[in-house]
């Protein structure tokens, strides 16, 4: 017992000298907030919020982020100043990914982030998204003296999926590939639940799309982070009796999944099991990347992380500093070099 004090104490301890940061990541698909203790090899989490905006949807329509997504995205981020001050953050770091990346009025929407919140938000590349990414994701495995030597990270939101593989926890080869659920959906399976046709033809792209990703060995493990996949697990738990402390999922159970998704409707889906019914919208197209991604690398299963890019910036902060952003594109511009 009185081992286990101390080591309370020094746990305390190290609480109080650790920075309390906040991360917030402009998704395709959600905008999602992560309040933390932030240490060098960890982060502990006090508050973890998403909301789903689908800035992404406007902007596959039309190019660009649409005045509600916009107001919506501003109200979202002015909550999470709030939460962020309420665990006394010292300070807020906001990227933001493919939907971003691609709008054509990305920089006044920045601009009316910044004179409404005063938050400075950063675009970042697939390159250094994918960096942060494998950051978050396996800021618990290395924790373990057991990590598999050959592992993959897969991001997949919703306008683009970013792909990690490492030897040793060493980032050996990345890839952002511009698709993602929502993309998927908006272009292939409109309809509610999709029609075969729909179906066969987004399959035949996965397909013929995937062939040509220039992997060269198939990784032990893939961790897969992002909403697709942590709501597939919670409907695989829900719906095929898969243990709620499970973080696996194998390629059984995604077909599984994917097979109910082709039955209900996105109403039913989510007043079944409850999922939101905007994410139940886009969960079909979302099982759809994971199965073919699962075939591509010929994998039997997949671990699921609720871990990612926001954790990976938290630890990018506390590991490189102040230029922790410059320091990551820096790098990525070396990697590409070399590639």
């Amino acid at each position: 017992m009185q081992e286990q004090s101390e080591y309370a104490l020094s746990h305390e301890e190290r609480l109080a000298t650790a920075p309390v940061y906040a991360a917030v990541d402009i998704g395709s698909n959600t905008v999602h907030l992560v309040v933390a203790h932030c240490f060098e090899d960890r982060v502990e989490i006090l508050a973890d919020e998403l909301e789903l905006v689908r800035i992404g949807e406007s902007v596959n329509a039309t190019g660009a982020i649409s005045p509600q997504k916009r107001d919506q995205t501003i109200a979202t981020l002015q909550k999470y100043q709030a939460q962020a001050e309420h665990y006394a953050a010292s300070s807020v770091f906001v990227v933001a990914t493919e939907a971003i990346r691609r709008a054509s009025n990305s920089a006044e929407f920045l601009a009316a982030i910044r004179e409404a919140t005063g938050l400075v938000v950063h675009i970042i590349g697939g390159d250094v998204e994918a960096a942060l990414t494998f950051y978050g994701a396996t800021d618990e495995l290395s924790q373990h003296s057991w990590p598999p030597v050959d592992i993959a990270v897969a991001d997949l939101g919703g306008g683009s999926m970013e792909l990690v593989i490492a030897h040793q926890l060493q980032i050996v080869w990345s890839t952002s590939l511009p698709i993602g659920s929502g993309w998927l959906h908006d272009r292939y399976l409109p309809s509610d639940p999709p029609i075969p046709q729909e179906v066969a033809t987004a399959q035949k792209f996965l397909l013929d799309y995937f062939q040509k990703i220039p992997v060269q060995t198939s990784p032990a493990a893939l961790i897969f982070v992002g909403g697709s996949a942590n709501t597939l697990l919670y409907l695989a738990r829900y719906s095929l009796g898969v243990s709620q402390t499970e973080t696996r999922l194998s390629y059984e159970d995604v077909v599984r999944c994917e097979e109910i998704l082709r039955v209900l409707p996105a109403d039913e889906v989510a007043r079944r099991y409850p999922i939101d019914p905007q994410r139940a919208r886009i969960l079909p197209a979302g099982a759809f990347i994971i199965r073919m991604l699962m075939e591509r690398l010929h994998l039997k299963e997949i671990y699921v992380s609720a871990h990612g890019i926001r954790e990976g910036v938290l630890l990018a902060r506390v590991r490189y500093g102040e230029q922790w952003l410059t320091q990551l594109q820096e790098s990525a511009i070396h990697a590409g070099e070399h590639g």
